[in-house]
């Protein structure tokens, strides 16, 4: 008594136990696709709403409405929420996988053998043929330089902010690489341009072109480390600090293998998010049709440099290469991935 009390007083009164039958959200959901497809065959503007945007009120409508009347406000209310959370996960999803798909149909169109050994060296925009192995080896060179330069010196850093940094050096390093967490891409490319090659210490080079990725690499670096140091709780620096081991050592043999799959994580990333940068390799590498192994002279091509060149040269033969060289670059971001998923997870700490 004292229940239903308290529900009739706060408006939730409910039919105890009854629960809409497993069937009834599907027939919803099916009869709102009719409602939509309604809409689009028979003219009906619906205030300027799209289809799908109708069938998807007149879902929420409905189902919210049938659950008032069968279990409740509170289960209404419930199922409207939980609606909702799946709706925006679909829609956040939907784009990805739309780009996911288009790229792999178009890019498997072109891709053989041919094309993942060839190179563009005398090679008509308008002739079918060619291949992006010269830009596939310069990724790999610029990618690997860049990451020999930057982790080495994102990992110290982030190791001085967590573990010694105190006062204003911390402060203005921390600082700055809050800045270049937002600089452009393109900033990046027109520094080294303007340091290194206008004023002829590189040439337009792969290794110029590693410089700019590895100053775009820096604050990732910098800040996926220094979070994951300050997970490691801090007992145990506490513990082997107490025995007398000096912090050099505790840092090195106890806070960074406890962070070691978090800190591979985030060079994955940072690795991730220069693979694909366009601007700052045109200003430093420019364009090559030819493999380049040396990455001190000459210019040099990648990926994302032979997507956007494919593409300027706007033939059909040419439109096919860059969506072939699109689906490469998606596969080579997807094996570092896969490759730090797997040595993050060899690294990390055993529990027994």
């Amino acid at each position: 008594m004292a229940i239903a009390s308290a529900e009739r007083a706060t408006g939730s009164v409910h039919l105890t136990g009854r629960r809409l039958p497993r069937w009834a959200p599907w027939a919803l959901a099916a009869a709102s696709v009719g409602v939509g497809l309604l809409v689009q065959f028979s003219g009906i503007t619906a205030m300027g709403l799209a289809p799908g945007i109708v069938a998807a009120l007149v879902f929420l409508i409905g189902q919210t409405t049938a659950s008032g009347i069968v279990e409740g406000r509170r289960h209404a209310v419930d199922r409207l929420a939980t609606t909702l959370v799946y709706t925006t996960f679909v829609l956040a999803l939907a784009p990805l996988l739309w780009i996911l798909i288009t790229v792999t149909i178009k890019g498997l169109s072109v891709m053989s053998p041919e094309f993942l050994t060839g190179t563009m060296r005398n090679i008509n925009p308008r002739d079918a043929g060619g291949g992006l192995f010269h830009a596939f080896i310069g990724t790999l060179i610029q990618v690997g330089i860049a990451a020999l330069i930057a982790v080495p010196i994102g990992v110290l850093a982030a190791i001085y902010l967590v573990e010694f940094g105190r006062g204003k050096l911390a402060y203005f390093i921390s600082f700055f690489v809050d800045v270049m967490t937002g600089i452009p891409s393109i900033v990046a490319g027109l520094f080294i341009f303007t340091a290194l090659i206008l004023t002829g210490v590189l040439e337009q080079s792969g290794l110029a072109g590693a410089f700019a990725l590895a100053i775009l690499m820096l604050p990732v670096i910098i800040r996926a480390t220094e979070e994951m140091l300050r997970i490691v709780p801090n007992e145990l620096r506490e513990g082997a600090l107490a025995l007398g081991v000096p912090k050099w050592k505790v840092v090195l043999r106890i806070v960074i293998p406890t962070a070691i799959s978090g800190i591979i994580t985030g060079v994955m990333l940072s690795v991730a998010r220069v693979a694909g940068e366009t601007a700052p390799l045109l200003l430093t590498t420019f364009l090559a049709q030819s493999t380049n192994f040396n990455p001190i002279s000459g210019s040099q091509a990648s990926l994302p440099t032979f997507i956007w060149d494919q593409i300027s040269r706007g033939t059909n033969a040419a439109v096919d290469r860059a969506w072939g060289g699109a689906l490469a670059l998606i596969l080579f971001v997807l094996v570092l991935y896969a490759g730090a998923r797997l040595i993050s997870r060899y690294f990390a700490p055993k529990t027994s």
